[in-house]
């Protein structure tokens, strides 16, 4: 492929931009008598040697473009990395005989996982839990009869992409089982180590996705499969040891396309669970996990819009639903298949808080919860009074239950963080009402909190709704309009966006950008209410809210437009095509990191991947209200001959979520259609998927390659 100039070619750089292939082989879409032309379908064709050379000439391109910052991208890099302590590992928790932990070494990419006798309790109230924690700020040693379960560095070996996931140690402790992805796709395939012996077993199970569960056997494994086409969790298989995939039982199939499955194991690990879950319904069977062969039973029938989730402890099931509760309550019941209707209220419903979660402990119930936009962790005893909120002292910070294994403790370990706080471990002692900071991550180069300071504001959105938008800048910054802003948003499924700490953010902080984090809709920050406001026909809620966001933070003197960056990724990256279609005059520039950008498509084709389980969340387009609706702000679909900012897109090839041709016809619609001199790029990872690379630090070469590119824009490089 020969490239050529664009019609406004970029002044940062002679290069030439490659050519799509566009009107020499366009596609037709009609549907509902609507006429799309698609200059840029044939990127779909992965094979296509013509679609390798565009993603290579692109790469080549933005290589080009971005060649003069290689200096800045290395010592970016460098500053990254340097903060990340090199050995370190987590906080161990306890879970049978023994002491989980992961730990990474200096230079080397992947984790270490690990296990340890407990050792002798420091005390009758914190017990083993935490008598081998390091302190704050500081690694536990690997030495006292340290065991390796899986060293991933050399599970990489002779891999561009490695993941491991589902680490799951049998009941007896004798056996791991573990899933690995070695291109990218998410498609894994499960091994098993004797640990004993240190020796991988002959059962090998392909095709699986990263979902496993043990039976209490000990030699029985239930693992979820994916469509090969859709990759949609559609099967549950019973693995017994020692036989080949083949004997393998499919003890649960998932018949309706916009469902997933999946299995796991209750509290009181004396069930499994399949659960069966879309965008508004969910269903569970239940089986006695000491008789896998068993059949699992109904726990209660799916309807459309009832949500709920389940748990066993003790003697009876905890249920978190939203029948007659839009943002949830909890309930116990004895039996599985006890209609609704004899449910016990436990936790009543609350139109101002928002049941995110809960965790059982013997004594206590913890309820992780969201109220005003920020999460709070709520104790109530079983028995008498005490219930209580843990409290917090930051205007804005992030707090979440952790690995508690155990049910049988006082102890509650959860982590905390926030915009200037890093990530912390602390276990709560509930009767006491006192915490013991475990370990914070270390953040090395003269990290100081008070040199940052963080905030949340509110705007107001068009039709009156107030957005939080959580705010982080180093002390002092200026507020009169001259600061760089970097906005990120989301706004999807139901995921909240919370202000957590990311050291290498700090590389842009330190060289005058602020950051900030717009809170809008489709998230569940402001409880159940606000993501339903921002879905289906009411989705541009949340790309106005995010417009309202940069306009406040523009009103308040925080930035100006000429100074403010817009980033996203997958369902956010979707929330940039389309602010930067509404409002191109708003932003300096923006970062799309795998952006979800052709919508109407996508949603049109049930034959790749999500899509029949997307309907719920975005609409259904083969219906004629929801086509309309997603054609009015699909990225795509509404590109025009007008000036657009600075725009860097990242894709991967393997991308399971959003195929990589999304975000490259995107691009190339944008290069044949946009009428100004700015930076358009796009860098296709081509061994990586959704997630980008793998390896923890590998990850940041994207992470300087898109700082350098913001601070470029900013005439900070």
């Amino acid at each position: 492929m020969t490239p050529v100039s664009p019609a406004s070619p970029s002044p940062l750089s002679t290069a030439g931009i490659p050519a799509p292939r566009a009107r020499v082989s366009p596609v037709r879409h009609e549907a509902h008598g609507v006429v799309r032309i698609d200059d840029y379908h044939w990127l779909r064709e992965r094979g296509d040697p013509a679609v390798t050379a565009h993603l290579e000439a692109e790469n080549a391109y933005i290589r080009a473009v971005m060649a003069p910052t290689e200096a800045l991208q290395e010592t970016l890099f460098a500053e990254i990395k340097g903060r990340i302590k090199q050995t370190d590992m987590s906080v161990p928790y306890r879970e049978g005989a023994h002491l989980y932990y992961t730990r990474y070494e200096d230079g080397r990419e992947y984790p270490i996982h690990c296990r340890r006798p407990p050792g002798e309790p420091a005390s009758a109230v914190h017990g083993p839990e935490v008598v081998d924690a390091p302190a704050a700020g500081e690694a536990l040693p690997p030495g006292g009869g340290e065991e390796v379960l899986l060293d991933v560095n050399a599970l990489a070996e002779g891999h561009d992409f490695c993941q491991v996931s589902a680490l799951e140690v049998s009941p007896d402790g004798r056996l791991l089982a573990w899933a690995i992805d070695v291109e990218g796709r998410r498609i894994h395939t499960v091994r098993v180590k004797d640990l004993a012996a240190d020796a991988l077993l002959a059962d090998e199970l392909k095709g699986a996705t990263s979902n496993l569960a043990w039976a209490n056997d000990n030699r029985t494994l239930f693992y979820t499969r994916q469509h090969p086409d859709t990759l949609r969790w559609h099967q549950v298989w019973r693995h017994t040891l020692g036989t080949a995939q083949a004997e393998d039982v499919l003890v649960y199939e998932e018949a309706d396309e916009t469902f997933n499955c999946e299995v796991g194991k209750s509290r009181s690990k004396r069930y499994l669970l399949i659960a069966s879950a879309q965008t508004v319904s969910t269903e569970y069977r239940v089986l006695d996990a000491d008789r896998p062969d068993g059949a699992f039973e109904l726990f209660w029938p799916r309807a459309r819009g009832h949500e709920y989730d389940v748990d066993h402890y003790r003697d009876r099931f905890y249920v978190r639903t939203n029948r007659g509760a839009r943002n949830f309550r909890l309930m116990e019941t004895e039996a599985a298949g006890s209609p609704p209707g004899q449910w016990v209220e436990v936790v009543p419903h609350r139109e101002d808080v928002f049941l995110e979660s809960f965790a059982l402990f013997r004594d206590h119930l913890v309820l992780q919860e969201r109220c005003g936009g920020l999460t709070r962790l709520h104790v109530r005893p079983w028995s008498g009074g005490g219930a209580h909120d843990i409290a917090f002292d930051e205007p804005v910070y992030d707090v979440y239950v952790s690995v508690n294994r155990e049910p049988d403790t006082r102890l509650l370990r959860f982590g905390y963080e926030s915009l200037t706080t890093p990530r912390s471990v602390y276990d709560y002692d509930m009767e006491a009402r006192s915490r013991t900071l475990l370990k914070r991550q270390e953040v090395l180069g003269g990290f100081d909190p008070a040199d940052y300071e963080a905030e949340r504001v509110l705007a107001t959105a068009p039709d009156g709704r107030q957005v939080p938008v959580s705010l982080v800048a180093r002390t002092g910054a200026p507020r009169d309009g001259t600061s760089p802003l970097l906005l990120y948003g989301y706004g999807a499924y139901g995921i909240s966006m919370d202000p957590a700490f990311n050291s290498a953010r700090l590389s842009l902080l330190d060289r005058g950008f602020r950051f900030a984090i717009a809170h809008v809709r489709g998230g569940q920050e402001m409880g159940r209410q606000w993501y339903e406001e921002g879905r289906l026909g009411r989705k541009r809620n949340t790309f106005t809210d995010f417009v309202a966001c940069a306009e406040h933070l523009v009103g308040e003197r925080y930035t100006s437009p000429g100074r403010l960056y817009a980033m996203g990724g997958s369902a956010g990256g979707l929330l940039m095509g389309a602010v930067l279609n509404m409002r191109p005059d708003l932003f300096a520039g923006a970062v799309a990191q795998v952006p979800f950008v052709d919508v109407l498509t996508t949603m049109l084709d049930d034959g790749i991947p999500l899509t029949t389980g997307e309907y719920d969340e975005w609409g259904n387009p083969h219906e004629r209200a929801a086509f309309d609706d997603i054609l009015a702000y699909s990225p795509y679909d509404n590109v025009a001959a007008r000036d657009y900012p600075a725009l860097l897109v990242l894709a991967g090839l393997h991308d399971s979520q959003v195929q990589y041709w999304e975000p490259a016809k995107w691009v190339a619609k944008l290069r044949a259609l946009k009428t100004d001199a700015r930076p358009l790029l796009l860098k296709t990872n081509l061994d990586a998927g959704h997630g980008g690379v793998s390896g923890r630090y590998r990850r940041y070469r994207e992470t300087a390659l898109q700082y350098a590119f913001l601070l470029r824009q900013a005439g900070l490089a």
